[in-house]
């Protein structure tokens, strides 16, 4: 079967953030007041398996072992059946 997956990367609290504070400051420049801008990644990967579980359990290793640094990353996964 075919699934897709968006993975959503996100720095964990308390981690640095230059480039939504940096588009935070620009936003004010503009008008604009947001009470704060933290940028995360998306990526979205096709895939076969044989199950949803199995295609979970692929894009979480791959999350694991290069997408995320488990260090400073926290990430989701939305799964569904193309």
């Amino acid at each position: 079967m075919k699934y897709e997956a968006d993975v959503i990367i996100e720095l964990k609290s308390g981690m640095l953030d230059p480039e939504g504070t940096t588009i935070k400051r620009a936003l004010e420049h503009l008008g604009y007041f947001p009470e704060s801008v933290k940028t995360s990644k998306k990526y979205t990967i096709a895939l076969e398996s044989n199950s949803m579980h199995e295609a979970r359990e692929n894009v979480e290793q791959m999350c694991e072992k290069l997408i995320a640094n488990p260090i400073i990353h926290n990430y989701t996964i939305t799964l569904r059946e193309i």
